[in-house]
């Protein structure tokens, strides 16, 4: 029982401060990285440096991700965005092979929408997908979402919803034995 009380203190404030102090720190030290990308995506997106999109976080609430415009927007004939690989920029292609991309939601973690560490927010389209044959994947909303998590580490990005599956199995063991040890490693 205590056990248990002690991870609910580290999940609930612990993790919060950790998270403020570290966003903080990140967002000030690299803010001349953040700079030189804003500029250059700016210059090569018709000033248009961000890409904000409604995500499901904690508890299936939604709020805005901030990533880096890293994609443009082609359309097919019938005006439908062509697939994701096929609308990444040059430019694009560097930020993302560095992951630079995700720096910005660091702003989602200072501003308490996200985590340092924790399950990483799907869009809707898919959880939705995979809820009808895995109803246990709304439990990654029982933590916020986290800018990287154990299912980054341990299998890496997933690029449809089979490895979204794969990867949510370490996703619900980094929930059940969620502490600082672990989010530190």
């Amino acid at each position: 029982m205590l056990n248990l009380f002690k991870k609910e203190v580290y999940k609930t404030y612990i993790k919060r401060i950790v998270d403020f102090f570290l966003s903080l720190f990140g967002l000030i030290i690299l803010s001349p990285v953040l700079l030189v990308v804003i500029v250059l995506l700016a210059i090569a997106n018709s000033g248009k440096p961000f890409f904000f999109q409604k995500r499901p976080g904690k508890n299936g609430k939604l709020f805005t991700i901030i990533k880096f415009k890293t994609m443009n927007d082609k359309r097919d004939d019938k005006g439908e965005l062509l697939p994701s690989m096929d609308r990444i920029t040059p430019l694009g292609a560097v930020i993302r092979k560095y992951s630079l991309d995700e720096l910005p939601q660091l702003i989602n973690v200072f501003k308490g929408d996200m985590s340092l560490v924790g399950p990483r927010p799907e869009r809707s389209y898919y959880i939705h997908q995979i809820t009808t044959t895995h109803p246990h994947y709304k439990y990654l909303h029982k933590v916020k979402p986290g800018l990287t998590s154990w299912g980054m580490v341990q299998y890496g990005y997933a690029e449809n919803v089979d490895q979204m599956i794969d990867r949510m199995k370490y996703d619900l063991l980094y929930i059940e034995n969620c502490y600082l040890a672990l989010d530190i490693k």
